[in-house]
């Protein structure tokens, strides 16, 4: 999968998340966590829990750092990493909805 598009089904799952204005679109360097008051800590919960069902990952908790969540590149990059390894290790990664 392109992070192309990965990028832009973050982006859907982010908007739908958050409950932010449909079609709104991020850049790499677009702060998240700390920035965006929709974005806390329930709402990480909740993100984590539907880029797991779209991208059929799943995430550990030794896994997560605030890093992760400091831009929305940052974001696409950890999504990329977790599609990467299941593609790698041969299971089906299909973005769902």
């Amino acid at each position: 999968m392109s992070r192309e598009s990965i990028s832009k089904k973050t982006c859907e799952v982010l908007v739908a998340v958050l409950s932010l204005e449909n079609g709104r679109l991020f850049e790499s360097e677009d702060a998240l966590f700390g920035a965006m008051p929709e974005l806390d800590s329930m709402s990480l919960v909740a993100l984590l829990t539907a880029l797991e069902e779209k991208f059929g990952f799943r995430v550990e908790d030794d896994e997560l750092h605030g890093d992760i969540f400091l831009t929305f590149g940052s974001l696409v990059d950890f999504v990329s990493s977790k599609v990467s390894a299941a593609e790698i290790r041969g299971v089906s990664v299909f973005p769902r909805g």
